[in-house]
């Protein structure tokens, strides 16, 4: 295993194999705990007792699924020095993480991301969660893993939806570093990235690994306002996600969907540079995201419920990131009637 990253309390390593990854988790002895999911589970023969073998899907993210981990955890009398593995996907990361944070206090964390979403966000920079109430990620707390094992080979059999997935945090990482070698990296290989070449999808991974651990290093609890950044486009696109049920929209084409929102919402006040925005949306759809989508007028209360729950708020006001140009990014309240024009259809003239 190679150490690439460290992010505050969490080392990241690069496996170069699934023979190296297994040699490294063979280190870790029998007192661990493995959380994996229906298709994860197929990946690790044979899967080490006790384990959590749990449903697929964002649906699974709920306080159900935690009380499944934490009382597997009771039943096998583990102890604090407990160590959790979370093998899978965004999903898997987070619940894993999550019944971490809360079990005994606090258990030793390693997360395995298998899908490129949980690679690029959801394994870095310690948030974990579950959706509450019909809101993405409601309840959750800030608990770093101490290592995220990264094994590229895993992205094998990724289906290319799930790929798409990831890939919209990487081309929202890529819009938020001044340095653009990962927007160049996304330019000029796209049919490599979608053909996931090893070579070219481990340098994707640790370009954006290292913008979003740039962010985290400065502001590791996201309490100095300089972390917000990477929520850029996720107050458009949790309230979309929850308003599909979590079913309709993953959670990349909606983060795609809402970085432009905010991108047009930036050019409407006068804040982005609108060429710079026309070319982040070009980008977009140069892989294929459905970024004109609008709501139908008769969803804008059930849209606007679900953002008015966000939990992204300062004073009770809901906050949104917007980009002035690359890499430049202010946080502000916006008049949810520009909101409204902006997500829904308008009329024909």
């Amino acid at each position: 295993m190679d150490s690439f990253i460290k992010a505050p309390e969490t080392e990241v390593l690069f496996a170069k194999n699934y023979d190296d990854l297994s040699f490294h988790i063979g280190k870790y002895g029998t007192n661990v705990l493995w959380v994996v999911d229906e298709t994860t589970a197929k990946m690790v023969r044979p899967l080490p007792e006790p384990n959590v073998i749990l449903p697929v899907g964002e649906k699974n993210k709920v306080w159900d699924s935690v009380s499944i981990i934490l009382k597997e955890a009771s039943r096998n009398k583990l102890g604090r020095d407990t160590r959790f593995i979370g093998f899978g996907g965004g999903v898997i990361c987070d619940l894993t993480a999550f019944a971490a944070s809360i079990f005994m206090r606090g258990c030793t964390l390693t997360l395995i991301p298998t899908t490129l979403l949980a690679m690029v966000d959801a394994s870095l920079g310690g948030k974990t969660g579950i959706d509450f109430c019909n809101t993405k990620n409601l309840v959750g707390t800030f608990y770093p893993a101490d290592e995220v094992l990264i094994c590229p080979e895993t992205l094998g059999s990724l289906p290319p939806r799930e790929l798409k997935n990831g890939l919209a945090e990487v081309i929202k990482h890529s819009l938020l570093s001044k340095n653009d070698a990962l927007y160049i990296l996304l330019v000029q290989n796209k049919n490599q990235i979608l053909a996931k070449n090893p070579e070219i999808i481990k340098k994707l991974i640790l370009l954006s690994l290292q913008i979003k651990s740039d962010f985290i290093l400065q502001d590791p609890l996201e309490t100095k306002g300089i972390r917000t950044g990477l929520n850029l486009g996720h107050t458009f696109a949790h309230a979309l996600e929850s308003h599909s049920r979590m079913m309709t929209w993953s959670h990349g084409e909606s983060v795609a969907w809402g970085v432009c929102r905010a991108l047009e919402a930036g050019v409407k006040l006068g804040i982005t540079d609108k060429p710079f925005a026309d070319g982040a949306a070009k980008l977009f759809l140069f892989y294929d995201y459905d970024i004109g989508f609008r709501l139908n007028r008769g969803e804008w209360l059930d849209f606007k419920d679900q953002l008015l729950s966000d939990k992204k708020k300062v004073n009770g006001q809901l906050r949104f990131v917007l980009l002035k140009s690359q890499g430049d990014f202010v946080s502000m309240p916006l008049d949810l009637n520009m909101v409204r024009d902006l997500v829904i259809k308008q009329p024909l003239a």
